[in-house]
């Protein structure tokens, strides 16, 4: 599992954000490369924007009890797999600024570093560790960007 919080890791997803054309096709699935980054960024602003509603109480748990170890765990996502409704991207999205906007978030999390997100909450699931912040960034880039081939 690459590492978020190390430069040569984010620097290696930076690469493969920008190997990515607005013409890119993916590999599975029904979103286009565009909505891919913007999908990618609804991560980053759960945890930096002020923009998402914070699930009801009862949300959370049965997100705490039915996906929290699948997003926060090591083990890769499978393909095709449904998300949440805050994360359907709907519509044509402005590839270049989708793009900017993924590779400053991955940047201020790295610079942030893994102290800042140890017992950091979760808008879904509440305290997690930094290695589950890690593992939720992480695999979640790795799934899009081998999801177009980059």
């Amino acid at each position: 599992m690459q590492n978020v919080f190390l430069k040569k890791d984010c620097d290696q997803f930076i690469k493969r954000i920008n190997q990515l054309k607005q013409d890119s096709q993916p590999l599975w699935g029904k979103m286009s490369v565009d909505q891919m980054l913007a999908h990618c960024n609804v991560t980053y602003e759960m945890v930096y924007d002020n923009i998402h509603p914070k699930p009801n109480t009862f949300i959370r748990l049965l997100l705490k009890v039915l996906a929290k170890n699948k997003v926060v765990s090591e083990r890769p996502y499978s393909k095709n797999l449904s998300t949440a409704p805050q994360f359907i991207i709907k519509g044509d999205k402005d590839f270049n600024l989708e793009k900017n906007r993924l590779i400053a978030y991955i940047l201020k999390t790295q610079e942030l570093g893994g102290n800042e997100f140890e017992g950091k909450e979760s808008l879904s699931f509440g305290r997690l560790t930094s290695q589950e912040w890690n593992n939720m960034f992480a695999k979640h880039l790795d799934h899009h960007f081998s999801q177009f081939g980059v």
